[in-house]
């Protein structure tokens, strides 16, 4: 139970450094943030759990494709943004084009027999 709760602590510590900072610097806030802590963390998770190393590479390599779709929100709410569509809307817009997006791409990827899952 403690290592959950380290394990938590330690996540929540990393959003919460990177909302603080990007009050501060939107540059610094979105390095932090485009950084792959995320992915840093569940990978040593895994490690420190003895998952084996097949296990962690099929993590890492389905983390790749998966970030390609997602940079359509970061993209397209900036976008919607500075056009004058209000937060909400544009959020739940970039959202709904994020998740077709991992529709398509799943797709693509099994169209072309590349393994994501």
């Amino acid at each position: 139970m403690v290592y959950y709760l380290v394990k938590v602590g330690i996540s929540a510590i990393v959003i919460v450094i990177v909302s603080e900072v990007a009050k501060r610097s939107s540059f610094f806030g979105a390095l932090i943030a485009s950084l792959p802590l995320t992915s840093l963390l569940a990978i040593l998770w895994l490690h420190f759990e003895k998952t084996k190393l097949d296990k962690i590479a099929n993590l890492s390599q389905s983390i790749f494709w998966l970030v390609l779709p997602s940079l359509v929100f970061f993209l397209l709410f900036p976008a919607l943004l500075t056009r004058g569509i209000q937060f909400w809307p544009s959020l739940s817009i970039s959202t709904t084009a994020t998740i077709i997006m991992y529709f398509v791409l799943i797709w693509v990827l099994r169209f072309f027999s590349i393994p994501l899952l």
